[in-house]
């Protein structure tokens, strides 16, 4: 797009359209995730946006800044739908509501605004319900909700995780009724839609495949290289890949411009670091699932990895 004064070219890649591409990638793994869970998933994502769009207003207005172009943009939305699947169908509304605040209001206004936050803001928000409310984040539906029988309990990797701690093998776990044809039940799809929305933005442009490259290589080969050496106490790899908030973190969480890597050498070991930490989370650590804070943790990391990424300014001796 051109333009009569500098930049005289513009890219067609503005934030709201970026925004509502993202929201259309997504749509898919919802609709999955009502599917399954029924019309807790529903509520969950009415109140988090609800909520989500009260701070993003207040916090706006205490700033002085206009509050509807920062509505309008649609980054309260993705906020909104990243962090509905992250938690339980059917969540207390305070648990949501705090969600929704820390996302908002501490990882993104206190530190500026849309583009300042350090931290990735549904990831800030998901932990912090995990750590003041985890039996209230921990009580997923163990069964699709649409059933007649289902039951609320831990979630397939937590369940994977207790009972080899119990001496069964992988086997013998798989074939419970919580577990599908290759991961738990519902969640293999659950993340097969979430990669169709992710490589959907990659052909757009939206994001580039380095960090869901970087995350997806790592988190296989850890667990394709444990698989290999004890196969019968190791989820495969497809079920790594395919549980849990895999695929929704490695195309819509890691892929965050903000507080991601900013080059492409960068991104990829963003990426890398990220699946690495989450299989060890998983492997060892206390939560099941260890994507959130592996995130949290690759953004600490963030000014280290561009510290040697990213390439050398022109006219200096040395990377910024």
């Amino acid at each position: 797009m051109k333009s009569r004064t500098a930049p005289h070219w513009i890219g067609t890649n503005t934030v709201s359209l970026m925004m509502r591409r993202v929201l259309l990638a997504l749509l898919p793994m919802q609709a999955c995730m009502v599917f399954y869970f029924g019309i807790g998933a529903v509520s969950n994502l009415l109140l988090l946006t609800i909520f989500s769009a009260a701070f993003e207003a207040t916090a706006l207005w205490l700033r002085g800044r206009p509050t509807l172009p920062g509505l309008s943009d649609g980054s309260v939305a993705v906020t909104a739908l990243l962090l509905s699947p992250c938690l339980p169908p059917g969540s207390p509304w305070w648990v949501l509501l705090c969600a929704s605040l820390f996302a908002v209001v501490f990882a993104k206004h206190v530190y500026g605004g849309l583009g300042q936050n350090v931290f990735n803001p549904a990831m800030v928000g998901y932990v912090a319900v995990l750590v003041a409310f985890p039996q209230q984040v921990a009580d997923w539906p163990s069964l699709p909700a649409t059933m007649p029988d289902a039951l609320s309990g831990a979630t397939p990797l937590d369940s994977v995780k207790m009972q080899l701690g119990q001496m069964r093998t992988m086997s013998e776990i798989l074939g419970g009724s919580d577990f599908g044809w290759l991961a738990g039940a519902g969640w293999e799809w659950v993340n097969i839609t979430a990669l169709a929305g992710g490589l959907w933005l990659i052909r757009k442009g939206v994001i580039t495949w380095h960090a869901p490259g970087g995350m997806l290589l790592s988190l296989g080969a850890l667990y394709f290289v444990a698989y290999a050496i004890t196969p019968a106490t190791q989820p495969s790899p497809l079920f790594g890949l395919l549980s849990g908030g895999t695929m929704l973190a490695a195309f819509f969480i890691v892929t965050d411009p903000v507080s991601g890597a900013a080059s492409p050498a960068g991104r990829i070991i963003f990426g890398a670091g990220t699946g690495a930490l989450c299989y060890a989370m998983r492997t060892w650590g206390a939560y099941p699932d260890g994507i959130a804070f592996a995130v949290l943790l690759m953004n600490m990391a963030v000014p280290l990895i561009d510290r040697y990424t990213l390439p050398r300014v022109y006219g200096h001796k040395k990377r910024p």
